[in-house]
């Protein structure tokens, strides 16, 4: 059996990858989890979580996969990628998937891009329809500083592991990322120490780039990646 840890990000839950979870589901008979890491969800509740929780309940999810499955991939989403790579050097972990993953954060020319829209949809008085306002406002809203502060501890303790990573991995970026900068796949690309790697920028993608309008295609493309047929039946 092939089973596939999909993790998600940093003030976020498995809604982030739950295309991306579904699309696998359709089309392999793969035993595919997404696990909610502590203090995530559809109702943060972060205060006073440490950051080795989030990786431990990620750690114990794929351990559990390792005990029924043969082959086991591993998909990390921004904060999740980070701890996808980690989890990658500690087990054996078939193929890595990054998505958007936060080796560096916040994109100062996208954001900049982001804010102007968002101003503008205040000025027309159709605020209330961004999506991307209503989003970032509900995360600002719930995360506490402490909880910021253990997300930038994770990302410098786990980067040191990239050099590690000898599994053949596949980084996606969208290059209209607000949060997570073009230049840090440049830098997973080069720091990784996979022999096979393969960078795929997204020309239309924002952060979630599970929901994005191109996601059909960067689907098909992770799981060719993986090594499986798309189904005849599409």
């Amino acid at each position: 059996m092939i089973g596939c840890l999909i993790i998600h990000g940093f003030t976020g839950g498995p809604h982030e990858v739950e295309p991306l979870e579904e699309f696998l589901k359709q089309h392999t008979n793969w035993h595919v989890v997404s696990p909610t890491l502590p203090g995530h969800g559809e109702k943060l509740r972060l205060k006073g979580i440490f950051y080795y929780e989030w990786v431990r309940t990620a750690e114990e999810e794929l351990k559990e996969l390792l005990q029924v499955c043969d082959t086991v991939y591993v998909v990390g989403f921004s904060m999740g990628g980070m701890i996808a790579s980690y989890l990658t050097v500690k087990y054996p972990v078939a193929k890595l998937v990054l998505l958007s993953a936060a080796l560096y954060y916040i994109n100062p020319r996208q954001l900049g891009i982001d804010i102007k829209n968002i101003m503008k949809d205040a000025m027309r008085g159709t605020l209330l329809q961004n999506e991307l306002f209503q989003r970032y406002k509900r995360k600002i809203a719930s995360t506490p500083i402490s909880a910021t502060t253990q997300f930038r501890k994770l990302v410098k303790d786990l980067r040191q592991h990239l050099p590690n990573v000898t599994a053949p991995t596949m980084i996606v970026q969208g290059l209209d990322d607000g949060v997570v900068p073009p230049k840090a796949a440049h830098v997973l690309h080069d720091s990784i120490g996979s022999e096979e790697k393969k960078l795929l920028f997204l020309e239309k993608a924002q952060h979630i780039i599970c929901h994005c309008e191109e996601k059909d295609d960067l689907f098909q493309d992770i799981l060719s990646f993986l090594g499986q047929e798309i189904k005849k039946s599409m």
